[in-house]
């Protein structure tokens, strides 16, 4: 077999399909088979690619620079004091994580990406500045748990604070569409990460407490007080260490969830617009059926974005697109049933902060999917390349980032707090 193998690699050193079919039916055997007749083959340079593929040495520090362990260090450190701010101080942990829980995440995330991508100076200080007028706006905002839109400013002000991580992200290339769709992979991959963080540290978590239990001692308290208050912060910043330096690492995990996911959105949404319809729920008088229907929405449209940026990277399908553009037409007649219930209510119990945000996202959302889907049944119809999906994704970020700063900044004023 394995003289077989090496007379195949020989015979398709000018075929980059056949070799990478040979190498993905046995890795091990191929690499084997390829280092036995490579100096046969040296000369070719498709040759001396796979050389270095399957050869290479990666560094042992490859996971972390000693730069990126200094900073993680540094401002896992700060946040996590930043967190426990409420205890110190006296404050009430509830409110003071509303208001501030993104910036402990967003504004470490944006000086990694100041540093990595060299943004200039001008462009760092404006972001933080923004980041620190927006903290002392939050802030400074009435005590009032009845206000609608002081909830709103809170749910809102981390969209706002997100899409100033991208503005940096993008670097000098911030109207590029590539680079703003590179920043929503990224998005995609961090969560995958901070998801597997996330499950091992839980389990890291349950089994120390329990170890104690045996012996009698419980570190409940103290390891909520002090292990989990780092331990939060850090997930994201080291997940945005580990993808931004080890793309490699979910590079292949997150198209592959793209792809299973998709098809079980589908199979939800229909079922659940079947249920709507057989149990007569009414979006139009139930005002908490209606919020939670949005967030659904919110969360189909996020899965159909992720999914067309995970498709572009090149594992794109005619049946996968042809799934994207249901699931998205779906979503449309969704959106379009929730439009219709927010102006049924409206008209019927008049203007208020939540119906305002609520109606503007939608109205957002539905015209982002409009576009996605015209641009998908483009692809499809005259076998065009994807990049104008992407496109039209790219165009409306910025767009979801001024309404999340109108909500956050101007309603509040506009509505005198209520």
């Amino acid at each position: 077999m394995s003289n077989t193998l090496q007379e195949k690699i020989v015979a398709n050193i000018q075929n980059a399909q056949e070799l990478e079919l040979l190498y993905r039916k046995n890795g091990s055997a191929f690499s084997n088979a390829f280092n036995t007749v490579y100096n046969e083959i040296s000369q070719y340079p498709l040759a001396q690619g796979w050389n270095e593929r399957l050869n290479y040495k990666q560094d042992d520090n490859f996971l972390f620079s000693k730069q990126d362990l200094i900073f993680a260090a540094i401002t896992i450190f700060i946040s996590g004091w930043i967190a426990k701010l409420p205890d110190l101080m006296g404050w009430k942990q509830d409110l003071f994580m509303s208001r501030n829980i993104g910036f402990i995440f967003f504004e470490i995330i944006l000086l990694f990406f100041a540093w990595k991508e060299k943004a200039s100076l001008k462009k760092i200080a404006i972001s933080v500045g923004i980041f620190l007028l927006a903290c002392i706006y939050i802030n400074l905002l009435p005590k009032d748990d009845n206000s609608q839109t002081i909830l709103l400013s809170c749910i809102h002000l981390p969209i706002f604070l997100w899409s100033m991580v991208g503005f940096i992200f993008t670097g000098n290339q911030y109207n590029n569409p590539a680079k703003r769709i590179g920043f929503l992979r990224f998005n995609g991959d961090l969560l995958v990460m901070s998801a597997v963080i996330s499950l091992s540290g839980a389990l890291f978590t349950a089994i120390t407490m329990n170890l104690f239990l045996l012996i009698g001692i419980n570190i409940q308290q103290f390891f909520a007080n002090y292990f989990v208050r780092w331990a939060l912060p850090a997930i994201p910043i080291v997940s945005t260490i580990l993808v931004r330096q080890n793309p490699q690492l979910v590079g292949k995990v997150s198209p592959i969830i793209a792809k299973i996911f998709s098809p079980l959105v589908f199979i939800m949404l229909t079922v659940f617009l079947i249920a709507v319809i057989s149990t007569g729920k009414d979006p139009y008088n139930d005002r908490e059926y209606l919020l939670l229907f949005n967030a659904m929405l919110i969360g189909v449209m996020a899965i159909i974005l992720f999914s067309v940026t995970e498709v572009s990277k090149g594992m794109t399908s005619k049946w996968h697109l042809m799934l994207l553009l249901a699931l998205s037409l779906l979503t449309i007649i969704d959106d379009g049933i929730a439009i219709s219930a927010i102006m049924y209510r409206l008209s019927a119990f008049g203007v208020s902060p939540n119906r305002i945000a609520v109606l503007g996202s939608n109205v957002l959302i539905l015209l982002n999917l409009v576009g996605v889907s015209y641009q998908i049944f483009r692809v499809l119809k005259f076998n065009l390349e994807i990049t104008s999906v992407e496109k039209t994704i790219a165009f409306f970020l910025p767009v979801y980032s001024a309404w999340a700063a109108v909500v956050a900044f101007i309603l509040p004023f506009l509505f005198h707090m209520k």
